[in-house]
């Protein structure tokens, strides 16, 4: 059982990288269409959706759903963690 809580534990830290070099990249130039970034942004842009439709647009050229993501992801990690160690 502790080997399923190290593989969870593992997915959650490659989505929270993944969501923090999309952040990184948002303040970078790069090529949307590279394949690796591509990849990065068909991986991460589901995770942020849902938080761009509820947190409304402002005057600030700051998007605030990677904050909502970031704090969501880590509470369904803590959940599922505890899941399994409850098993």
């Amino acid at each position: 059982m502790l080997q399923a809580v190290h593989v969870a534990d593992l997915f959650f830290k490659i989505l929270n990288w993944a969501l923090f070099l999309r952040v990184i990249l948002s303040w970078l130039p790069h090529d949307p269409n590279q394949p690796l970034i591509r990849i990065l942004y068909d991986g991460t842009e589901p995770m942020l959706a849902p938080f761009r439709r509820i947190i409304p647009r402002t005057p600030l050229p700051i998007d605030f759903s990677p904050i909502l993501a970031f704090f969501v992801l880590n509470l369904i990690r803590e959940v599922v963690i505890q899941a399994l160690l409850s098993i």
